[in-house]
């Protein structure tokens, strides 16, 4: 459902004193709404891992490439190691906000790295980009759990074809802050993206909408404990729309109950308290003023028209989406690698040395 059509709806069945607008599927991918494509929360219980930092066991003969199949974890279209192998963007930026295991990036402009537990990946596409994601399965003798949340923000017409952008922030600069409610319960927020309260993350990048000082985009996380409350502050403009989406829990909204997992488009404009359910609740809160463009996808390009998705594939075939300095199409670090980005112009980044 496009953003417009949800404050269509929204407009017709919320009461002046209802905090919830509307609700919004929250399955695999969420329902999103302008300016973000697509949301999703990824999880995967993944074995012990073998020398080659793929599965120890079997996978059940299930076919590599088999996306979100049963049984706890995929292969994705990893063959040796899970993941997604090299594969191409054009148009919008993607945020990977990854919160258990290890993923390893590399990139058709230059830049590579591995990333951790509470780290994000800011990644703008712009006028092409090639990228691979794999999650190598670093410990032999436990299991290697995958959690991340992908989230794809739409560029505005203007900015679709900018080079491409690739940065880290670090769990070590993001900032996050434990809220206490007046009868003591705990809820920690993580801000990945606009400012909440007293917590100011990293600035987005150039070229994205969220650096724009009025796009009022946000990317929050929450997990509160049982019955915690903790309360949403309202925007400056209207216009913003503001959804949370409960991943896990129960939460409760002006007297109302919603068990995830859920999208809950809510009132921007005023204060809105949460109260955590009886077994807790975790949530991400996706807000921004809408770009209101025309969008047109074409497999992993977003456009503003079918013309523009044709000039992405043909550039895309003719070599224009970068060089891939890379050994194969799933590249992977050794075992031994701890935490670290090289840049495309060479330099490198080692957090936990910091």
């Amino acid at each position: 459902m496009g953003n417009f059509e949800v404050m269509a709806k929204q407009a017709k069945t919320a009461s002046d004193e209802d905090p919830v607008l509307g609700e919004l599927p929250a399955g695999f991918p969420w329902t999103t709404t302008d300016p973000f494509l697509f949301g999703a929360h990824q999880k995967d219980f993944y074995p012990a891992g073998n020398r080659d930092m793929g599965p120890a066991t079997d996978s059940g003969r299930r076919p590599a490439g088999e996306e979100f199949s049963t049984g706890g974890w995929s292969m994705y279209y990893g063959k040796t190691v899970p993941g997604f192998p090299r594969h191409p963007h054009r148009g919008f930026e993607i945020i990977t906000f990854l919160t258990k295991g290890t993923i390893d990036h590399s990139d058709s402009v230059g830049a590579t790295g591995r990333y951790g537990a509470g780290d994000v990946q800011w990644l703008t596409a712009g006028r092409g980009i090639e990228h691979a994601e794999l999650y190598p399965l670093l410990d032999e003798r436990a299991p290697n759990t995958i959690e991340l949340f992908q989230i794809w923000l739409n560029l505005p017409a203007s900015e679709k074809m900018v080079d491409p952008y690739f940065t880290m922030l670090w769990r070590e600069n993001l900032p996050r802050a434990v809220l206490k409610d007046d009868a003591g319960r705990s809820t920690e927020v993580v801000a990945v993206a606009g400012r909440f309260a007293d917590l100011e993350p990293p600035p987005a990048p150039r070229d994205s909408w969220a650096s724009n000082s009025e796009s009022d985009v946000a990317i929050w996380q929450f997990l509160a404990e049982s019955s915690a409350a903790w309360t949403l502050p309202p925007t400056a403009r209207p216009q913003t729309v503001r959804t949370l989406y409960v991943y896990e829990g129960t939460v409760e909204l002006g007297g109302k109950a919603f068990a995830g997992p859920i999208g809950l488009v809510l009132r921007s404009d005023r204060l809105v308290e949460v109260t955590a359910g009886p077994n807790g609740a975790a949530a991400v809160v996706l807000q921004g003023r809408p770009i209101a463009e025309p969008v047109v996808m074409g497999g992993a390009f977003v456009m503003n028209d079918q013309r523009e998705i044709q000039e992405a594939y043909r550039d895309h075939r003719n070599g224009r989406f970068g060089s891939w300095l890379w050994r194969g199409d799933a590249p992977v670090h050794p075992r031994s690698a701890g935490r670290f980005a090289t840049h495309p112009d060479g330099t490198t980044e080692f957090p936990e040395a910091v």
